[in-house]
């Protein structure tokens, strides 16, 4: 599968929101100096590791130049954890500050080329893409903390307007959920 080459602009998107209900556009996030599009779900162990630390990394962000998103495209059909309402108390849970939106049709994630959960997207003030992969290097059952390292050195070389390689850690995770 070809993956969304690196100085692409970020898909245009319109999801809902699981949390308020209301429909958020990629056009809502403009005017950051970086912008975070994670593909997360609920289900997949992978994302249950590292969901402490997304939470942590919206906190800890939240009055910087950044803005950040979750989507979750997982066919909830198939896996009922993954259900909008389930989304919706995962984030109440663990305090997300930023909108986790549920892409239904799946065509967000499939324009954004995201191959599993989690798989983080990072785009530049241009909103060029200059990050895609994994979340940090911390696994399940690995005995290492989540930090979210990884997005976070390229988000604060972006807040610190240095030049940014374009930097590819492949996502290690659950294969996102295609609808049959």
């Amino acid at each position: 599968k070809n993956l969304m080459p690196f100085g692409s602009a970020a898909p245009d998107f319109k999801l809902k929101d699981v949390v308020s209900g209301q429909d958020v556009t990629l056009g809502d996030l403009s005017g950051k100096k970086a912008l975070v599009v994670a593909f997360i779900c609920r289900h997949c162990p992978y994302v249950q590791h590292v969901k402490s630390a997304l939470a942590q990394l919206g906190t800890d962000y939240a009055g910087k130049d950044v803005a950040i998103v979750a989507i979750s495209a997982n066919d909830p059909a198939a896996y009922p954890e993954d259900a909008p309402e389930k989304l919706k108390e995962m984030a109440v849970e663990e305090g997300f500050t930023f909108p986790f939106l549920f892409d239904d049709t799946q065509k967000v994630a499939k324009a954004y080329t995201a191959v599993a959960t989690p798989d983080v997207f990072i785009f530049d003030a241009d909103k060029k893409l200059v990050y895609r992969g994994q979340f940090d290097d911390t696994r399940p059952n690995g005995g290492k903390e989540s930090t979210g390292a990884d997005v976070r050195r390229i988000v604060d070389s972006l807040l610190s307007g240095q030049n940014v390689e374009p930097e590819h850690k492949p996502a290690v995770g659950c294969s996102i959920k295609w609808k049959q």
